[in-house]
C-alpha cells in the first residue's frame, strides 16, 4: 500500500469529522509500532447520537472517494465507534469513553501528525 495514499485517507477522516464538529481530532501514524495500522484517527463527539453522525459522514467520505469500509464497530448508541478500512482505523468515542481508553497514551510511541486547521 503507498503510504502517501493511507495517509491522504487519515487526513480525510480527520478533516470530514472537524468540519462536522467533531472535537481533539488526532492522526498517529502507527507505521512504527504496529502492523494492526498504518494510521489511526481518533475523534470525539459530546453525546452517542453525535458520535454515530461523525461515523456516517466519515463513512460517506471514504464511500466517495473509493475507499472500501472493511468493518464498523458499534451501533447508532454506542460510545465508540470504530471504522476499520484497513490501512486506517478511525476511533470516534465519547468524551468520557475516550478519556476512559485514552488511545494516546496507549500508543505514546506513535507520531502525532496535526492538521492543517482545526
Amino acid at each position: 500500500m503507498i503510504f502517501e495514499e493511507t495517509r491522504s485517507w487519515a487526513e480525510l477522516a480527520g478533516k470530514t469529522a472537524q468540519e462536522r464538529q467533531g472535537k481533539n481530532v488526532v492522526l498517529l501514524d502507527m507505521r512504527q509500532v504496529t502492523l494492526v495500522a498504518d494510521y489511526f484517527v481518533i475523534v470525539s463527539g459530546h453525546t452517542v447520537i453525535q458520535v454515530a453522525a461523525l461515523a456516517d459522514h466519515i463513512e460517506k467520505a471514504f464511500k466517495t472517494a473509493g475507499v472500501p469500509l472493511l468493518q464498523r464497530v458499534g451501533g447508532d448508541k454506542s460510545h465508540w465507534i470504530l471504522l476499520d478500512y484497513g490501512a486506517v482505523v478511525v476511533h470516534i468515542f465519547t468524551e468520557e469513553e475516550r478519556q476512559y481508553y485514552d488511545l494516546e497514551r496507549l500508543w505514546g510511541d506513535a507520531d502525532l501528525i496535526a492538521l492543517d486547521s482545526e
